[in-house]
């Protein structure tokens, strides 16, 4: 049986990026949605996009924005090879860090709503933007998985975002004024504010409050859209970061534990170990070794 909906591992992977080829992967792509944002920008062939009720055309060097939660397929229109990008990740998850720059993340989601917002981007559209490079450079950090990649990865990602929101206004889209941080959250975005708040004290109940949602409800809603309890996605976020910390500083445990939001360094220790099979000190032992021997080559 073919079921239409695609797990997408967005707690562990917000991003992820590679080239898509029909020589390599199984294709056609059949009907499926998924709750991540999706991009296809087009290397060798002719592509037939459906998304929703309408068809695309895909050709060297045109790109599409597939919106999170609609229905989509891609087949090919002969029997030539094709190749294109793939960039997937977690619009609510995207965030800005000054509130000086526009709020991409609202204004993509008011574009993937409006009808002068096309999701289709042509060639020629895109001649003024270097959207090609950065998403080569998201497959590449991607690929490499280098100190601070998923910083690089939301850099390159910030500006394709904005090149895709002038194309719009060009076209006839003006995005309605957003406010600078919403009192409260929707369900589907609260994952923003707990990634940008994980190294402070985080309340399963205050964020169902922010969400204007009972505890019970919110922590089933929760579970039903992530695949794990509010607290369970709490503790991987911080686990995740801690890692990064390990890898590529030599910060001190106690730092570490402080720097992303554990109570204490013990509990750091006991909460990775739960996800990683492994304390935090053998984690940096093995992967720093690995790290260097792949530097050496």
């Amino acid at each position: 049986m073919h079921y239409l909906f695609e797990y997408g591992d967005i707690l562990n992977s917000p991003y992820e990026a590679f080239i898509f080829d029909t020589a390599i992967h199984s294709f056609p792509v059949r009907q499926h949605w998924h709750y991540y944002m999706e991009i296809l920008f087009m290397l060798d062939g002719t592509a037939l996009v459906s998304c929703g009720s309408k068809e695309y055309i895909l050709q060297p060097g045109d790109m599409i924005s597939l919106p999170p939660k609609e229905l989509h397929a891609i087949y090919a229109t002969s029997n030539e090879r094709l190749r294109y990008y793939v960039l997937k990740f977690d619009l609510n998850r995207f965030h800005e860090s000054t509130g000086l720059t526009p709020q991409l993340k609202s204004v993509v989601q008011q574009a993937l709503a409006d009808e002068h917002a096309s999701i289709h981007f042509s060639a020629s559209q895109m001649q003024k933007y270097p959207i090609e490079e950065y998403i080569r450079t998201c497959n590449y950090e991607y690929e490499q998985k280098g100190y601070g990649y998923y910083t690089a990865m939301h850099a390159a990602l910030t500006c394709l975002l904005l090149s895709m929101v002038r194309i719009w206004r060009n076209h006839g889209f003006v995005p309605s004024r957003v406010a600078a941080e919403p009192a409260y959250h929707s369900i589907d975005t609260i994952t923003e504010y707990i990634d940008a708040h994980s190294n402070q004290p985080l309340r399963v109940e205050d964020l169902a409050l922010r969400c204007n949602m009972s505890y019970s409800f919110f922590a089933k809603k929760f579970r039903q859209l992530y695949g794990r309890s509010c607290k369970e996605y709490i503790e991987y976020i911080r686990v995740t970061k801690a890692e990064d910390l390990l890898l590529f500083t030599d910060c001190d445990l106690t730092y570490i534990s402080q720097e992303t939001g554990f109570s204490d360094c013990s509990h750091m220790i006991k909460t990775f170990r739960k996800y990683k099979n492994i304390t935090p000190k053998q984690f940096r032992i093995q992967n720093t070794k690995t790290l260097h021997e792949k530097n050496r080559k």
